[in-house]
């Protein structure tokens, strides 16, 4: 069960933290210990040797920019906000989210869009 949580991760969930993470970062700075206890907060175990190399890929695609706390030294806070860039991938991830809340969820009936056309 653990490996399928693990697999489940990796190729469905991690969408889901990017969007969370976006949503966050758009609406002010966020910090990485503080994002792993709000994901925490909504059932995602998700450590700090994931999250962080997952901002550094958000930042690298131009979603995200980190300021860095001049005074802290090599453990120094990053304070991530989301970008132009950023607030436009969450707008369209927000649409997204919706047409699928819209078939998987709100009009589940147990039969297939396609299967309704026959």
């Amino acid at each position: 069960m653990i490996y399928e949580m693990k697999k489940l991760s990796r190729e469905i969930l991690l969408a889901f933290w990017k969007a969370h993470i976006l949503h966050h970062a758009s609406e002010g700075p966020v910090v990485g210990n503080w994002i792993i206890k709000e994901l925490w907060r909504h059932g995602y175990e998700v450590s700090p040797g994931t999250l962080y190399p997952l901002l550094q890929r958000m930042e690298a695609n131009g979603w995200l920019r980190c300021e860095v706390d001049s005074k802290g030294g090599l453990r120094a806070r990053r304070r991530y906000y989301a970008t132009k860039k950023g607030a436009m991938v969450l707008e369209t991830v927000r649409k997204q989210i919706e047409q699928l809340y819209d078939e998987v969820c709100a009009g589940s009936s147990g039969q297939s869009s396609s299967a309704k056309g026959k």
